[in-house]
């Protein structure tokens, strides 16, 4: 019996780590529902999931609004009847609408980052909170467990190679938002954590990885992956604090970053 056995996951995103969770899920007993705006991504995951004998399924929604994301939920919840645990993955690098430097910065930079990388955080988490609220705990005596996923760099910055401020202040608040939420949702069963992951070797950080400083950075600075970290080691932690194992865990940024944030800043070479 795996360690998710007979639980139903709502994982976000269908590429790099929410992949790679949707997969160790479905390994470990799982029903998983899939959600991101690419349907033919989310298509590819759930099929290969079902091929590896797991049981998931998917609709692609904007989780940046608010009917899509509450419609989203809705299905999960009416295809598998409950829902156990959130992997709140889907966000993503804001250099595309200005983000930088925050004396660089245009408003409507700083509003579609937060929107893409926090705001569709709240409404899922929202969401999925309203639903856990109104079902009965499980055997384990949980109501549900909410999982969102931050960066280092909210607490470890790398001014010379990432100094995406918008994209560090989403990820910080959300820190914030897990002890807020993790204190007020403990009487009422339901466990609130986050993953603040390094440099992991997905689709967005492909152009970072191509870049010799960048690629020498990483080999420094997560010594214990001698460079960009698969997603799977951050799906282990996933797995974990989705699980039983952690029913009196809640609160909690758990760092998976190949020793970045205790390394300090290592010299180069």
């Amino acid at each position: 019996m795996g360690r998710l056995h007979d639980r139903v996951i709502l994982v976000t995103g269908s590429t790099g780590i929410a992949a790679a969770g949707a997969r160790r899920f479905a390994a470990e007993g799982a029903r998983v529902f899939v959600t991101s705006r690419t349907a033919d991504h989310c298509a590819r995951l759930v099929a290969e999931v079902s091929e590896r004998g797991g049981e998931a399924d998917f609709v692609a929604a904007e989780l940046t609004e608010e009917e899509q994301v509450d419609a989203a939920v809705d299905a999960a919840v009416a295809r598998f009847g409950r829902l156990d645990g959130l992997f709140a993955v889907a966000g993503g690098s804001g250099r595309r609408f200005g983000d930088g430097p925050l004396h660089e910065v245009p408003l409507e930079g700083w509003r579609r980052t937060l929107d893409l990388n926090l705001t569709s955080q709240f409404l899922v988490a929202r969401a999925a909170l309203r639903r856990m609220l109104g079902q009965d705990p499980n055997a384990a005596g949980s109501r549900g467990a909410l999982l969102l996923v931050g960066s280092v760099l909210a607490r470890h910055p790398v001014p010379g190679l990432f100094a995406t401020h918008a994209y560090a202040a989403a990820k910080g608040a959300l820190e914030a938002l897990v002890t807020t939420t993790a204190a007020s949702y403990a009487p009422r069963a339901i466990r609130v954590n986050a993953l603040a992951p390094g440099l992991v070797a997905t689709p967005m950080s492909a152009r970072a990885a191509e870049d010799p400083a960048t690629a020498a950075f990483a080999a420094r600075q997560q010594p214990l992956a001698g460079g960009f970290l698969d997603p799977g080691e951050v799906a282990h932690a996933a797995v974990y604090l989705l699980s039983d194992e952690a029913r009196h865990v809640t609160g909690q940024v758990l760092a998976v970053d190949g020793g970045w944030s205790v390394a300090g800043a290592l010299p180069e070479g």
